[in-house]
């Protein structure tokens, strides 16, 4: 039977456009996946989704008109239990064949095979494929049932008294398979081939598809719409740079806008409007995000990347003359802007510092007290790590900062945009005069803010955002808000990565056991609060270790340098280039292999084996050059390791290859004599320290 390819179009009224782009691909990923289950579409069947302001859609190609029939297996029951001495079907068998649609005539051709305990009775059969019309039926209401709907509505149908639950009401359902309408009934609507075009510029109305490889290309002729979604992005980002080198600016980069936008037009068309220059003394981040935020329009910047007043509109709409269109959003978009100009105004009133007061009367978490106390400790913990890197200055300007960072949550300007806190604290701290390195640090303590983001850009800012993230790691862990599987609602894994990049990139000599023992004393007088440093290291540890895998080093490199915690941070860079140094030596494997071996044997001792050995209980010549081994290497070992050199560390140890390989070879470990026995045991755990400062190599054997 020829296959044809299938057109499948829900029209409806305006979808939720953040969602837009997800129903799209969940709509006409389902439809295909259905289709392909029942036989009606091959694996290979190229799927396109469709997806505009009205419409979810979706062509599939090569769909069978009636899926092939199936080989059915059926497993009956033991031969002992359907047939009796005789050979005939016991009353049994009769009964199971009859509820499969089979009589006594089929048990001639019953399948006997042996499962390993008994004969077993098989029933072998075709099971007539599913035709179009009733896979499709399956195959849009799975769909729909599937789609990830943010909200559902109730709304009632023509006939005034049935309900329906979709995301919006939906009023036409296009099924082509080829030229052929395929019957389909969901939602109260029966399929056909008409549907609408463009709210206002469609040139016919309705739009009718003539067949399913002509929808997107009618619906762009007739209806004035770009169907998909792909290439209606597509064509706004070039309207948008095209627009924007006429006005001599640069749009925005934001994919997230632009998917937005995407959404929210049929047929795009970009429009330059302008605004009083006077706003420009806003913060451009102000005025850019009510424009984003509130109105979906792209500013434009000017090659430093500083805000102009000008900006694009996506419009809906071509007329001729686009100055009324053009006239209305500048008129739009003018009160956001003064809102934003009295915001900052009125913000500028009052210091930060006199702010910090009102804080005591903002609940940060129920059992964690208000941001008032929360701002206490975070200074608190800030001063201690200051201290660790040579106080002062330094002190001074992390606790101001800190105790400042927090201050412009009461301030107009984040009151009405959020994603402002830290940005705007940074101006009013410069308004205020503050010292330039306070003023970049109430901004940079939230860094980093997502994984990617760029770091505190300077050393205050670095110790306050520290004290602000192990604050709240600190915290919640003592309270037993631990993330447990996907649930993670504090994003406590963010703010450990942001203190491991911080700690590793920055390579700040400060020890994490101490930071998060430091960090823990300010909750001293918290009420049921219980340290749990134990739980956060493993935890941050965790997170580092993951971190470490993504940025492409192998599972064995970072468990060889992970497990042996490291306190600072800073070195594990290099600690990891000198393990993947030493993995490639000759000497690597079996030193690896070794390494693992003594660690076995030193576990199996009852009680903890000290690194100390007695030259005189040396009595096999292989010992004795093992010892000397060490004697050599583990003080080059040992000096490189002080300085940091972990991989000369390392390197060092490719001479104990021999003479391991020999002790190993020639000496039993576990001799008759106890004193021998403890001997060699110190021997092994000195080999074993020696091995085992820079990573733990055992890591690394296969």
């Amino acid at each position: 039977m020829t296959a044809k390819n299938l057109l499948v179009e829900l029209f409806v009224e305006e979808l939720p456009p953040k969602a837009l782009k997800k129903l799209g691909e969940a709509f006409s990923s389902a439809l295909a996946n259905s289709l392909k289950k029942d036989g009606l579409a091959g694996d290979n069947a190229a799927v396109t989704a469709y997806a505009s302001p009205r419409r979810l859609a979706a062509h599939i190609t090569g769909v069978q008109a009636v899926a092939a029939d199936k080989p059915v297996v059926q497993k009956l029951m033991p031969v002992a239990v359907g047939l009796d001495a005789a050979g005939n079907a016991t009353p049994a068998l009769l009964k199971k064949l009859s509820a499969l649609g089979a009589d006594a005539s089929a048990v001639a051709s019953l399948r006997r095979e042996n499962d390993g305990k008994a004969d077993i009775l098989f029933y072998d059969s075709l099971a007539k494929g599913a035709t179009l019309a009733e896979g499709l039926q399956k195959a849009v209401e799975t769909a729909l049932a599937a789609l990830p709907i943010p909200k559902v509505m109730t709304y009632q149908l023509a006939d005034g008294w049935s309900t329906v639950n979709f995301v919006r009401p939906a009023h036409a359902l296009v099924a082509l398979h080829g030229a052929d309408i395929v019957p389909v009934a969901v939602l109260g609507l029966e399929s056909g081939r008409a549907t609408k075009g463009h709210r206002f510029e469609a040139a016919i109305d309705p739009v009718v598809i003539a067949d399913a490889d002509s929808y997107a290309a009618t619906l762009l002729k007739d209806g004035s719409v770009i169907a998909s979604f792909a290439e209606r992005k597509a064509e706004i980002a070039r309207q948008l740079e095209a627009a924007a080198a006429k006005a001599g600016g640069k749009p925005i980069d934001d994919d997230a806008l632009l998917d937005e936008v995407t959404a929210l037009v049929e047929r795009p068309n970009v429009l330059i409007g302008q605004f009083e220059a006077e706003f420009l003394a806003v913060p451009q981040e102000c005025l850019i995000l009510t424009m984003k935020a509130n109105q979906k329009y792209f500013p434009l910047l000017d090659a430093a990347g500083k805000l102009t007043n000008k900006f694009l509109v996506v419009s809906n709409i071509s007329p001729d003359d686009a100055s009324a269109v053009i006239g209305g959003n500048e008129r739009v978009v003018r009160p956001r802007l003064a809102d934003a100009k009295f915001f900052f105004d009125q913000d500028r009133k009052k210091s930060l510092e006199s702010r910090v007061i009102g804080l005591s009367k903002v609940v940060y978490h129920n059992k964690l007290g208000t941001q008032g106390e929360r701002m206490q400790r975070v200074a608190a913990i800030a001063r201690a790590i200051a201290e660790q890197l040579g106080g002062g200055t330094l002190t001074q300007h992390a606790e101001q900062a800190a105790v400042l960072a927090k201050a412009d949550l009461l301030t107009d300007m984040v009151g009405e945009f959020p994603e402002l806190q830290g940005i705007m604290g940074r101006y009013y701290a410069q308004h205020d005069g503050l010292n330039a390195d306070v003023a970049d640090a109430v901004e940079d303590h939230y860094k980093p803010r997502f994984a990617g983001d760029s770091l505190p850009r300077g050393l205050v800012g670095t110790v306050v955002a520290l004290a602000d993230k192990l604050e709240t790691l600190v915290g919640m862990f003592g309270i037993g808000q631990i993330p447990t599987g996907d649930r993670d609602p504090f994003a406590l894994r963010r703010h450990a990565l942001g203190v491991i990049r911080m700690l590793a990139e920055g390579d700040l000599g400060l020890p994490l056991d101490v930071l998060l023992a430091s960090a823990a004393v300010p909750f001293a007088a918290v009420e049921g609060f219980k340290p749990a440093e134990a739980a956060l290291a493993d935890f941050i540890y965790d997170r580092l270790a993951g971190n470490l895998r993504e940025q492409g080093y192998t599972a064995q490199e970072v468990d060889a340098v992970v497990s042996q915690r490291p306190q600072r941070l800073g070195d594990i860079p290099k600690r990891l280039a000198a393990v993947r140094a030493f993995s490639a030596l000759p000497e690597a494997a079996a030193l690896a292999a070794a390494n693992k071996r003594v660690g076995n044997i030193l576990k199996k001792v009852e009680n903890a084996v000290e690194a100390v050995v007695d030259n005189a209980l040396l009595k096999e010549s292989a010992e004795v050059a093992l010892h000397d081994a060490l004697v050599e290497v583990v003080p080059q070992a040992d000096a490189a390791f002080v300085t940091g050199d972990y991989t000369e560390s390392l390197t060092a140890l490719a001479a104990l290859r021999s003479p391991v390989d020999a002790f190993f070879d020639g000496v039993m470990v576990n001799a008759d004599d106890p004193a021998l026995r403890a001997n060699r045991l110190g021997l092994l755990a000195k080999l074993h320290a020696a091995m085992n400062q820079v990573a733990d190599l055992s890591k690394l054997s296969a």
